[in-house]
C-alpha cells in the first residue's frame, strides 16, 4: 500500500492538523476580542464552529504525532471513515461560518452609519481570514484521507 502524503499518521497530516488548530484558535481569539460579537448570528456561528474545530484538530494532531513517533500509521477502515466524515462536515461548516462572517462584515463596512468602530471590523475581517485558512487546511486533510480510504 502506498503512503499518501497528508493522510492520517504522516508528518504532513500532523502539519495540516497543527495549522488547523493554530488558525482556528486565532480566528476564535480575534472574534472574541470584540466584545459585541454576540449581537450578530454569523459571528456567534463562527465562534461555535471554531469551538468544535479546535478540539477535533488538536486531538487528531496528537494522534498524528504519536503515529509519527512510533512509526505506525493508523490504517483501520472504520477509524479512517470517521475521520473523513468528521473532516468533511467540519470543513463545510467552517466554510459556511467564514463566508457568513465575511458577508456581515462587508455589510457593516458599507453601511452609511457605522455601528462599529473600524478596529472591531478589522478584527472581524482577520478572524474571517483565519477561518478561511483553517477551512483550506481542513479541506486538504479531508481530500488526502478520502484518497486513502478506498485502498484499505
Amino acid at each position: 500500500m502506498d503512503e499518501v502524503p497528508g493522510s492520517v499518521g504522516t508528518s504532513a497530516s500532523f502539519s495540516l492538523r497543527l495549522g488547523q488548530t493554530i488558525f482556528s484558535s486565532a480566528s476564535l481569539l480575534f472574534m472574541s476580542l470584540g466584545v459585541e460579537f454576540y449581537s450578530y448570528t454569523a459571528f456567534c456561528y463562527l465562534v461555535t464552529i471554531m469551538g468544535l474545530v479546535i478540539p477535533w484538530s488538536f486531538t487528531l494532531a496528537l494522534v498524528d504525532g504519536y503515529s509519527v513517533l512510533v512509526k505506525c500509521p493508523l490504517r483501520q477502515h472504520g477509524i479512517l471513515l470517521i475521520i473523513v466524515l468528521g473532516d468533511w462536515v467540519l470543513s463545510i461548516l467552517t466554510l459556511a461560518a467564514a463566508s457568513s462572517t465575511v458577508g456581515v462584515v462587508d455589510v457593516l463596512l458599507k453601511s452609511d452609519t457605522s455601528y462599529y468602530p473600524m478596529k472591531f471590523c478589522s478584527r472581524y475581517q482577520i478572524s474571517a481570514a483565519m477561518a478561511f485558512l483553517s477551512w483550506f487546511l481542513s479541506f486538504g486533510s479531508f481530500l488526502f484521507n478520502l484518497w486513502l480510504l478506498p485502498t484499505l
